[in-house]
């Protein structure tokens, strides 16, 4: 009689046992609604454990530490940024350590960035890690990059590099017929002018109509922001243009000379690229702000004198208390 009192104590003692397992294994946890927690490579369990539990996914690190140990034939866990469920039962925790994809991350590149600015938002991304290669005047193509915590800064940079190539080739083969541009890397410095001459879309096409009818013309293109990444020695210039900046004999001073400058001064966009290789139809050699935001264009001297006229008067009448 009492081997048998005995058995029966165990057989309760270990069904409750079993349910109490199996509760800890699917009951609710305690998060209150999905987060991204970031598990650090080489760590071990119990820093896993500890740092989840710290962030609310688990209630018990030594609960997780024996349910890891017990599906330990259910593969590793893995570092990398996860997003857990709200109320994620250790079941869920687990499947989401072993086979959830990471999270994606969003990196954004700016069209008409320098390569300084550039670097500067590759330094700063969260979750990148290593060493920033140098990266050249208008290597990368401005886009929105995909990367997971942990990522490397140098594979980015590799990519963007890559997507400018691929986009530069692919629209170099699309270019309109007889074009003054004798290779790729040229759309690609007048493409970045472009670029940071205008922020409206629909004048891209326009304005660079204008450098490609001067650089038929062998007339010096002129423009403002090549004088300014001079004067800022590839910096950005953080005041007005002098009298001064247009008279300094610099290479990218496309005042005092013909012809593009040697190289980029930003990383343009595509639809800049597209604009320089398939520029709009048109005549106009000379554009000026006009205090909208936009330019006025003209064909000749005469007219572009009036266009500046109305736009020093804006200037003066913005100035006037």
């Amino acid at each position: 009689m009492f081997l048998l009192t005995l058995f029966l104590l165990l057989v309760v003692a270990g069904a409750g046992t079993a349910w109490w397992g199996w509760r800890s294994w699917s009951a609710p946890g305690p998060l209150a609604q999905a987060t991204p927690v970031v598990v650090e490579r080489g760590g071990g369990v119990q820093t896993i454990g500890a740092t989840l539990a710290e962030r609310g996914v688990i209630r018990d690190p030594r609960l997780f530490a024996a349910a890891v140990w017990l599906t330990r034939e259910e593969g590793p866990l893995r570092a990398g940024e996860f997003l857990f469920p709200a109320q994620g039962s250790l079941r869920d925790v687990l499947a989401v350590l072993r086979t959830a994809r990471p999270v994606q991350r969003r990196l954004t590149l700016p069209e008409g960035l320098t390569a300084r600015q550039m670097a500067a938002i590759l330094q700063q991304a969260e979750g990148l890690y290593g060493d920033l290669p140098t990266i050249d005047e208008g290597e990368l193509l401005p886009e929105t990059y995909a990367y997971s915590w942990g990522d490397n800064r140098a594979g980015v940079v590799r990519r963007a590099a890559a997507a400018m190539r691929e986009a530069l080739d692919r629209l170099w083969k699309e270019r309109a017929p007889d074009l003054p541009l004798a290779s790729p890397r040229e759309a690609l410095v007048l493409a970045s002018i472009v670029e940071r001459e205008t922020g409206m879309p629909e004048e891209r096409g326009r304005v660079a109509a204008v450098f490609i009818n001067r650089l038929r013309r062998n007339m010096p293109l002129q423009s403002d922001p090549t004088v300014a990444y001079a004067a800022a020695d590839g910096a950005v210039l953080d005041r007005a243009l002098t009298r001064a900046d247009l008279d300094r004999e610099h290479p990218f001073n496309t005042y005092r000379n013909r012809g593009l400058p040697p190289g980029p001064i930003a990383s343009p966009g595509i639809e800049s690229l597209r604009a320089v290789l398939r520029p709009d139809s048109t005549d106009d050699l000379y554009f000026v702000a006009d205090g909208t935001g936009g330019h006025a264009f003209a064909r000749t001297l005469e007219e572009h004198n009036r266009n500046v006229a109305r736009w020093r008067a804006i200037e003066r009448r913005r100035a006037t208390p």
